[in-house]
């Protein structure tokens, strides 16, 4: 009887211990700056999300030691079920009880900006520029040091945005902002590589990427899409080259008057698809996820060939005479 006691008194003890220690701990956590990977840090909290998987998420980015720091701190203050979705941003110096009030506050002064699909990266930045509320930041930097900033590895900007609409605080930089949708982009381009066809005429993601811009800026009709891919995957396999006009307007920059004409065709830029094979150094816009998810697994036709029908969809062909024939039916009058 004596020794189940003594061992009883031993468990407690242990138990009283372990408790100061994690006292001890959170007391630190509660006290201590968090360790953020970059300052200001982003990142968002979206509808209906629950206060444990904001902080995994935050745990996994490094900014909080353990999920439960962050939720044993909102259950003791009874707060757990009143974080606020939005788009938080944090700097330097912020603890664990200033984390937890700006998600219990809505912490977050929002504007939003929007990314448009097809657009090219020239023009975004147009575009981010005239925002309100937004610091701009980007307008003084080259496009290296752009890059550089965002954290990319490519050397040339274009098509390295995922279109969307980004909320941000008021007064963010617009690099911030420039690195979300970065990042948002290959996170998707990434996705869509590990869910691609078998046999697609692309050596990496960023081909394909070249290849989703091109498809964006021939067409924004939806059931045209696929077909569009799958005519420029069947032209790549066979080795035919690409003959796309996109492309040669893209080249031309700001040469391109709004006609495309016959000596355009032929004068040889990187981008001109009609005197040069495989695909163009870079992308030529930003594409959408429908473009990037159509590339990726382009429908089984035997399609080569397509031509405007004048109403924003295209007739396709499988062969040259009837390519032709299309073209003198859509595009010379029946001539």
């Amino acid at each position: 009887m004596r020794k189940s006691r003594v061992a009883l008194l031993a468990v407690l003890a242990v138990l009283v211990v372990a408790a100061a220690l994690a006292s001890v701990f959170a007391l630190s956590w509660y006290r201590e700056a968090l360790p953020l990977p970059r300052s200001p840090f982003e990142f968002e909290v979206r509808a209906g999300a629950p206060l444990s998987t904001v902080a995994r998420r935050l745990r996994d980015a490094g900014v909080i030691p353990h999920p439960y720091a962050l939720t044993l701190l909102a259950r003791a203050k009874g707060v757990d079920r009143a974080i606020k979705a939005g788009s938080y941003e944090l700097e330097n110096g912020i603890t664990l009880s200033g984390l937890l009030a700006k998600l219990t506050q809505g912490d977050v002064t929002q504007t939003a900006v929007t990314i448009v699909e097809g657009t090219t990266f020239a023009e975004a930045l147009r575009a981010l520029r005239a925002a309100p509320d937004v610091a701009h930041e980007a307008a003084a930097l080259s496009d290296a040091e752009l890059l550089q900033r965002i954290g990319a590895v490519e050397k040339n900007p274009e098509g390295l945005l995922f279109p969307d609409t980004y909320f941000l605080a008021t007064g963010s930089s617009d690099i911030a902002l420039l690195r979300r949708a970065y990042l948002s982009l290959h996170a998707r381009l990434d996705a869509a590589w590990a869910n691609r066809a078998p046999d697609l005429p692309f050596a990496t993601p960023y081909e394909a990427l070249i290849l989703a811009s091109i498809v964006e800026k021939e067409t924004a009709h939806t059931d045209d899409r696929p077909l569009i891919a799958s005519v420029f995957v069947n032209r790549l396999k066979r080795g035919m080259r690409l003959q796309t006009d996109p492309t040669v307007i893209y080249g031309m920059g700001a040469r391109f008057d709004g006609n495309l004409r016959k000596r355009d065709l032929e004068a040889d830029t990187p981008y001109n698809t009609y005197v040069r094979d495989g695909l163009p150094p870079t992308p030529i816009a930003l594409p959408s996820q429908a473009s990037i998810d159509v590339v990726m697994n382009p429908p089984k036709t035997p399609y080569i060939y397509f031509v405007s029908r004048g109403d924003g969809t295209s007739e396709f062909s499988a062969n040259l005479a009837d390519h032709n024939r299309a073209v003198s039916k859509y595009q010379k009058g029946g001539r």
